[in-house]
């Protein structure tokens, strides 16, 4: 079943006086949503007991929850001790995620820096490898983790590179961030068609069972020559993407991914406007 839900907690959230993580499942399930993803955006820092009530709560309520690993995770730095620090940031929100009840990991897979494109993807795909090796010396291997399409040119992560990380084990579904991917491609996301394209390509590369519930992340990006700039809202009309021609999109492919909002401020009202488009549809 295709899943809808925001990344995080909206404002309305906290202007309803709600300010757990626990009070987020009723929250979303009032909503009529079905998912929500917990950011550890800057660490890995809850205890097991708070991982099982936020678990409990979701449990309870029927939504399903996700994590985003820390967001300084880089596996194309050159320092092996840099990197051995990414690969403990994966593993951490994976055992934690696995403590909430959840099963899908997000994580930024690299930046360039002053590497070559080639250089530093060629490193990532290694490193991938090793933490592929790690997952199941961990016994994680029952997770799915998801390496994300990212919006800034100076990052590793176009449609492409995401596909080739995939590659490596089943263990490895796609985070596809369509703000972000129409952000670094300047705007290239209009039609159906232009959806269908890149979604046509990861299933070629990854089969459809891979890609039936792939990941997604989805909002309007501000966005300059160099890629993403900042998360907007629905209300914004100049930049893009729009949704409806994505949800066209994924009912002609018979995909049925884990949509998340991530628009600014606003993300469980517009993961409910996606629904009802899709639901529309």
């Amino acid at each position: 079943m295709i899943k809808f839900g925001p990344s995080g907690n909206s404002e309305s959230f906290y202007a309803a006086g709600y300010s757990h993580t626990e009070e987020s499942a009723s929250f979303v399930k009032e909503y009529g949503l079905d998912c929500f993803e917990y950011s550890f955006g800057r660490g890995v820092r809850m205890t097991e007991a708070k991982a099982i009530s936020i678990g409990d709560a979701f449990r309870e309520q029927g939504v399903e929850i996700s994590v985003h690993a820390p967001y300084f995770i880089n596996f194309a730095n050159p320092d092996d001790e840099m990197v051995a620090k990414s690969y403990g940031y994966v593993l951490d929100s994976a055992k934690a995620c696995k403590l909430m009840g959840g099963k899908r990991v997000v994580f930024h897979p690299a930046a360039q820096g002053k590497a070559t494109r080639e250089d530093a993807v060629g490193l990532t795909l290694e490193r991938l490898k090793v933490l592929r090796d790690y997952i199941y010396l961990n016994a994680l291997e029952d997770m799915i983790f998801c390496p994300e399409t990212m919006g800034k040119l100076a990052q590793i992560g176009t449609v492409e590179e995401v596909t080739a990380f995939c590659s490596v084990d089943p263990v490895f579904t796609p985070c596809v961030d369509f703000g972000h991917v129409n952000a670094r491609e300047q705007g290239s996301l209009k039609t159906v068609q232009d959806y269908k394209a890149r979604l046509e390509y990861m299933i070629e590369k990854l089969g459809y069972e891979r890609m039936k519930n792939f990941h997604v992340h989805f909002s309007k990006i501000m966005y300059s020559s160099k890629g993403e700039i900042k998360h907007l809202t629905f209300d914004d009309t100049v930049y893009g993407p729009d949704f409806e021609p994505l949800a066209i999109a994924l009912k002609d492919l018979k995909l049925e991914p884990y949509i998340v909002s991530e628009s600014a401020g606003k993300q469980i009202e517009e993961a409910f406007e996606m629904k009802k488009i899709y639901l529309s549809l």
